[in-house]
């Protein structure tokens, strides 16, 4: 069975896996890191220590032939008095001046450093191996506990998207006998002139319209993305529109825009902005202009603008008798498809820009 993410699934799921794996990797390669500094000071020291046991062997006249060919000696005189801790690196050879019985001469003693280098170069493979080896447990120990963090979370999520699924489902009915029932009401010129009925007709089209909209954001996880004609979406809901309302002067200008994305979603998001910027527009010329610069598709109108643009896609905001569910579901929309959202107040009107 193939466990489909949404999105704000797989944000949940990666920000916790990265959050742990950086907080381990961090400490991997500097613990790493630490071990090879005080690994490399205890190199120093051998090396040291094997200069001054050469150094011993020939001040008691013993063999050397344990020691390699990287060893040899001389003697120097200087005046200069030199510290007995004495050690250093110059060039490819460490260095050690040993005092004698003598003590203007000194007995320098030299090792190349070629061994050392070699032991540092295996040691920093090696622990760079095991680094390595230590990520890749911890990489998969990360993606285990993701998945099982994330496991109730989805259940939960699950549980509620089938509570909200059968919720929508069970809705038809009653939406269908209201919608049936303004129909027959409509025949009737007494109920058709009344303004409760008027209200009760924009309230049922409200719910039809919230419906959709639930519908189509319930199925986020199932979203096809594909090319599409956005200029024929457009003309498709505007054509939608203009039945409802004939007051408005809807005008398409997209041209030549195609874009990959989900049709069934964009449909809805624009149903959505289209409506409110028809509905909240009481100028006298009201106005919905619907045109593309690019890849992002403007809908402007001259209506009533904006009152608080920050607030705008939140369920807090409202306007006159929205409740502000229908943007916030836009928002939602835009995001699971990828779609970048903006409003902005128009000295007369609003704007909104959908980018893809």
């Amino acid at each position: 069975m193939v466990i489909v993410l949404a999105d704000y699934e797989k944000r949940a799921f990666l920000k916790f896996f990265f959050t742990y794996f950086i907080s381990v990797a961090v400490l991997i390669l500097a613990a790493g890191y630490f071990y090879f500094e005080q690994m490399k000071l205890q190199l120093i020291k051998q090396e040291h220590f094997s200069l001054i046991e050469y150094a011993r062997h020939l001040k008691m006249g013993q063999t050397t032939k344990e020691f390699s060919k990287d060893y040899h000696h001389r003697f120097v005189i200087t005046k200069q008095h030199i510290d007995i801790k004495n050690f250093q690196r110059e060039g490819n050879e460490f260095v050690k001046y040993i005092p004698t019985m003598d003590k203007q001469r000194y007995l320098e003693v030299f090792k190349s450093v070629k061994h050392y280098q070699q032991t540092l170069h295996e040691l920093k493979l090696n622990i760079i191996l095991v680094q390595l080896l230590l990520l890749g447990v911890f990489g998969i120990i990360s993606f285990l506990l993701a998945k099982n963090a994330l496991s109730p979370l989805q259940k939960g999520i699950e549980t509620l998207d089938k509570f909200a699924k059968d919720l929508i489902h069970d809705l038809n009915t009653p939406v269908s006998a209201m919608k049936l029932n303004l129909t027959i009401l409509q025949k009737n010129v007494t109920c058709k002139e009344q303004k409760a009925f008027l209200r009760l007709q924009k309230s049922v089209q409200s719910i039809i319209e919230l419906q959709k909209s639930l519908t189509v954001l319930l199925e986020n996880k199932t979203f096809q993305k594909t090319q599409i004609d956005i200029c024929r979406v457009v003309e498709d809901v505007i054509e939608l529109q203009k039945s409802t309302f004939l007051h408005v002067n809807f005008r398409n200008n997209c041209f030549n825009f195609k874009a990959v994305t989900n049709e069934e979603a964009l449909k809805q998001i624009l149903q959505n902005l289209v409506t409110n910027a028809a509905k909240y527009n009481s100028n006298e010329n009201a106005s919905v202009n619907i045109y593309n610069k690019g890849n992002i598709l403007y809908i402007e109108d001259n209506g009533d603008g904006i009152e608080d643009i920050q607030k705008i896609f939140t369920r807090e905001y409202s306007m006159q008798n929205s409740s502000g569910l229908g943007l916030d579901i836009v928002k939602r929309l835009c995001d699971a498809t990828s779609i970048k959202i903006q409003a902005r107040s128009l000295q007369q009107g609003s704007v909104f820009s959908l980018e893809f």
